[in-house]
């Protein structure tokens, strides 16, 4: 019994590192990521269900489809639950929870996130929300990923213009944007 927990340890350990390993590295010729974070965010609205419209590719979500991530306030950060449907929009659930915490009190828009918890932990920031269209731009600090995220499952066509418009403005190839499937309604 001993043998399989230190087994299974040791590859849990040997997965997250290669995942830190793939989420950090730094862009060669990527978007100022560092300099560009959104004016102040009101806390408020972070909260709630926001919907995957799309995203640079990464390992961990590959196949992912009907893409969500729950915000709960508490206390002093929130509760993060990130899901999606793998392969298809009634695939099976894959599921991750984080805890996220405000690192930039002066806009709000940079959070500190931990993952397993707290093995895993990497700066994302609100590059861009237009709450008025319900959506917001996401990134790692280092801009090697990046998420559209909606408060709707589908966004009319010419919000998604305008949110691909300025994603493309903020430095990044909108031609490597993944669109995963939205949830059914």
């Amino acid at each position: 019994m001993l043998k399989r927990i230190l087994l299974t340890a040791a590859s849990v350990a040997a997965s997250l590192s290669a995942w830190g390993a793939a989420v950090s590295p730094a862009l060669a010729a990527g978007p100022a990521v560092a300099a560009a974070s959104a004016p102040r965010l009101e806390l408020t609205q972070m909260m709630g269900r926001w919907y995957e419209v799309a995203r640079l590719p990464n390992s961990l979500q590959r196949g992912c489809q009907a893409g969500t991530s729950d915000w709960t306030r508490t206390g002093e950060g929130f509760a993060v639950v990130q899901a999606c449907h793998k392969g298809r929009v009634d695939g099976p659930v894959s599921e991750w929870k984080a805890k996220a915490r405000v690192a930039d009190p002066v806009t709000n828009s940079i959070f500190k996130m931990s993952f397993f918890g707290g093995l895993v932990s990497k700066e994302y920031r609100v590059l861009d929300h237009r709450p008025a269209d319900g959506w917001l731009i996401l990134s790692t600090d280092d801009g090697h990923y990046l998420w559209l995220m909606s408060q709707k499952p589908v966004m009319s066509p010419a919000v998604r213009t305008q949110a691909l418009a300025r994603i493309k403005q903020l430095g990044f190839d909108v031609g490597r944007l993944e669109f995963p499937a939205p949830p059914r309604s």
